[in-house]
């Protein structure tokens, strides 16, 4: 079913986007000290990958036209390595004692989960501005 504004279905893909993107930042905050997962390596930073949504004629929107939304393309490993530590009584550590730490700063991943929330946020303010919008328009033409 069309929707009547359609900045709502967008935002609504933004939405979901936003909180795939949020899932993953906090998988990576969950997985900061993990030295070691199921294939025996330090755990790697994910990231999202955000692609736009063609329009309803199947093309990429041109610039001015209506575009569809966006959608999560893909998740990614950061292929940035994770830090050593000298740390020779850890159970993960090499024969010279070194920890492979996984590429996760918290901090970095906080900033991601602060810029997600906000973009979040707005996504939302822009659906419930487009109903006001709406109630308001029928209440106009039901006076």
């Amino acid at each position: 079913m069309a929707n009547l504004i359609p900045a709502i279905d967008v935002s609504g893909s933004a939405l979901q986007a936003e909180r795939t993107r949020l899932e993953i930042v906090a998988g990576n905050i969950g997985n900061a000290q993990t030295t070691r997962g199921p294939d025996g390596k330090a755990y790697q930073r994910k990231e999202v990958v955000f692609e736009t949504v063609a329009n309803q004629n199947g093309v990429p929107a041109a610039p001015g036209q209506q575009i569809g939304g966006v959608k999560v393309a893909k998740i990614v490993d950061d292929p940035s390595p994770g830090q050593k530590l000298y740390m020779p009584g850890h159970p993960h550590a090499d024969a010279q004692g070194f920890v492979t730490m996984p590429n996760v700063n918290v901090v970095d991943e906080m900033v991601d989960m602060m810029t997600a929330s906000r973009s979040f946020e707005a996504n939302l303010q822009v659906i419930k501005t487009g109903r006001d919008m709406v109630n308001r328009s029928i209440a106009i033409a039901e006076a």
